[in-house]
């Protein structure tokens, strides 16, 4: 994992929100984590590739690692607020974004709920609607408890916040928005007119059918579909134990040509 150039907490929205610079550059790369997820166990192997060229700032959600936490349930579009809240707290008034997984679901928010702090959008793994990911998704959510949270998570949180509770509390949050997720109307996702590139696995918990109907949303967006997991695109911590050879590299590369490239 790289060092940070800064850190720090911003006060957002009612919460104390955790973020890290690195690198240097114009218009930032914003990094969004997915759903039980720090920092550091979605994105240590990208952020080395992706700040050796560019400014990249990532962020912490409501309740996760070292940000704090409210007296409300998580939502995509509260989150999609926070993290508009941080940059103008940064005094950053446009920005790329990258979200994975639920992160990727915040950073469509974000496109749609405030579309002028957008340039361009990296999509990696995310889900719109309830049916594009894997069947009986859904219906295993409620019956899931903390110890079938992969083990790699929970070391990665409590390692940067040392509080069972606030593990057990992330969890709960976590879960009870996935079994409340509501689809994205087409419609909506329509209103997307920033430069979109959509990243994801054949064997991801998102099926590949699903990545091609949100690519046709979005006008002009494009596609890329790698071998593996969920995660082996971006190297995280879950996917370590399968192994993701070189696709962070991969990844990294086609992400800065894709920022770098005259779209916007």
């Amino acid at each position: 994992m790289a060092t940070p150039r800064t850190s720090g907490h911003a006060p957002v929205n009612g919460i104390q929100m955790y973020y890290e610079i690195y690198g240097y550059g114009g218009v930032p790369l914003v990094l969004i984590h997915g759903g039980g997820s720090t920092i550091e166990s979605t994105f240590s192997k990208l952020i080395p590739l992706l700040s050796a060229d560019a400014k990249v700032i990532a962020v912490e959600l409501q309740a996760h690692g070292r940000t704090t936490d409210r007296n409300a349930p998580e939502s995509f579009e509260q989150d999609a607020d926070d993290v508009a809240a941080l940059l103008a707290h940064l005094q950053i008034p446009k920005a790329n974004f990258l979200g994975f997984s639920n992160g990727g679901t915040t950073t469509l928010q974000i496109a749609m709920r405030h579309p002028d702090l957008v340039n361009k959008l990296i999509i990696v793994s995310a889900n719109y609607r309830r049916d594009g990911m894997i069947p009986g998704l859904f219906d295993w959510l409620p019956q899931a408890t903390l110890d079938t949270m992969p083990q790699p998570l929970r070391d990665a949180f409590l390692k940067v916040n040392p509080s069972q509770e606030g593990l057990q509390n992330m969890f709960e949050k976590d879960k009870n928005r996935m079994i409340g997720f509501k689809d994205i109307a087409d419609e909506q996702l329509q209103t997307i007119t920033a430069p979109t590139l959509i990243i994801s696995n054949d064997k991801d918990v998102i099926l590949p059918n699903h990545i091609l109907q949100l690519a046709q949303l979005i006008a002009g967006s494009r596609v890329i579909l790698l071998p593996g997991t969920h995660g082996t695109a971006i190297g995280t911590i879950e996917a370590e134990e399968i192994g993701f050879g070189n696709q962070p590299a991969i990844t990294a590369a086609i992400v800065a040509d894709f920022l770098t490239g005259d779209e916007a």
